[in-house]
């Protein structure tokens, strides 16, 4: 991920395991999903604007996305300048957990994957959302079972794939 709490726990996690010189790749497509017009918000003032019921549905349903930003709105990602490399149609005014995997998967398919059948041992340092979609795939969650996945944050997460990328077990 780009975003700060993402570096802030791979620094941690490099400094644990006292790896110093090796490969990091930063990518946008690891961030945790997009949340809208929720942006900025804690979830007490978010329910008090929308509804508990509401934003429970945004947060935890897989194909139902808060309302979008405005283009216009400086919460909008192609305003940070984390994004002024990145093509702003590409850059999402909200997101579902679905969105969050359409933008996750392609960036697995084309790269982390490939990485791992030439052997490379990977950790992918990510948000709760971002994560939830590559679980989703690897252990063939369906669409109704996913909003049931809660994932721990700051807690450590071993996927052991055989040759075929298909999880052996994971701890």
């Amino acid at each position: 991920s780009i975003l700060k709490r993402a570096n802030n726990t791979m620094k941690i996690c490099l400094d644990e395991l006292s790896q110093k010189d090796i490969s990091i790749k930063y990518d946008w497509r690891l961030n945790e999903r997009h949340y809208g017009k929720l942006q900025g918000l804690n979830k007490s003032e978010a329910a008090k604007i929308y509804g508990e019921k509401q934003i429970l549905e945004w947060r935890r349903s897989y194909d139902t996305a808060p309302p979008p930003l405005d283009d216009s709105d400086n919460r909008h990602p192609k305003f940070d300048k984390l994004y002024e490399k990145i093509d702003f149609s590409q850059l999402p005014s909200s997101e579902s957990l679905k969105d969050t995997e359409r933008r996750f998967m392609p960036l697995w398919n084309n790269e982390i994957s490939i990485n791992i059948k030439f052997g490379a041992t990977i950790m992918i340092v990510a948000h709760g959302n971002s994560l939830r979609a590559l679980i989703k795939y690897l252990d063939n969650i369906s669409d109704k079972e996913i909003i049931r996945l809660n994932i721990p944050t700051g807690i450590p997460l071993v996927y052991e794939l055989d040759n075929n990328l298909k999880p052996l077990k994971h701890y």
